[in-house]
């Protein structure tokens, strides 16, 4: 499975809705907006570690796909997604280019990192100015103990169409990505740690020997499988 397919149809549904549903608030509103919360949380962050639980929902309401793993984020572009169980994925940026092994088909596929939120959309909560260049941004209010953040793509040809941010107790807990097809991933986080300190070589990959290569691979990987 590709990088986009973990990340977009899944790389954090609450009371959101497929288009035309309306995302209903707590009555009693916090003193505190999202967007100061996500503020706080971002403010020397260097690094970032967490857990985390996927769904991937069809636009009609169907769970297609569930996994775990955890993640690893490092300013300004390094990140590192780890997928357990059954179908082990491993998905590390390295600042210059995307690695995703999928160790079930022995096949590693690469492409030239972008820096942009597609890479990793996690990524923007460690640059709140490329947040305000690629999307609106709206707060939506608590919604079932979380605040919410709505971010809606500037770009029409946005992978990601909509993105909402969650906080609890000032600490992220939510990702949710919309496609412009209507299919949603959700993303619950736990165990949530800033500024952890990062294994060395964590935001490196060397491929396996024996598996298939795929996408822009560097050169001397090329000359070494010839």
């Amino acid at each position: 499975m590709t990088f986009t397919s973990r990340i977009a149809i899944s790389c954090l549904a609450l009371a959101l809705s497929i288009p035309g549903h309306v995302l209903a608030q707590d009555e009693v509103a916090t003193p505190l907006t999202a967007r100061s919360v996500l503020e706080a949380f971002s403010d020397g962050l260097h690094a970032l570690a967490a857990d985390f639980e996927q769904i991937v929902v069809s636009p009609d309401g169907e769970v297609m796909e569930e996994g775990a793993g955890e993640v690893w984020l490092a300013r300004p572009d390094l990140f590192r997604w780890a997928y357990l169980g059954e179908f082990p994925e491993l998905i590390v940026a390295d600042g210059e280019r995307v690695w995703l092994y999928d160790e079930s088909l022995e096949q590693v596929t690469v492409h030239t990192q972008s820096g942009r939120a597609a890479d990793s959309p996690l990524m923007l909560i460690t640059d709140l100015e490329g947040m305000a260049e690629e999307f609106q941004v709206v707060e939506l209010g608590t919604v079932s103990g979380q605040q919410m953040l709505q971010l809606t793509a500037k770009d029409p040809e946005a992978q990601f169409e909509r993105m909402l941010l969650g906080f609890q107790h000032g600490e992220l807990s939510r990702l949710i990505l919309e496609d412009a097809f209507g299919l949603r991933t959700e993303m619950t986080f736990s165990a949530v740690q800033r500024n952890p300190e990062v294994p060395e070589g964590h935001f490196r990959f060397t491929p396996p020997a024996g598996v298939d290569l795929v996408g822009d691979v560097p050169p001397e990987l090329v000359n070494g499988q010839d």
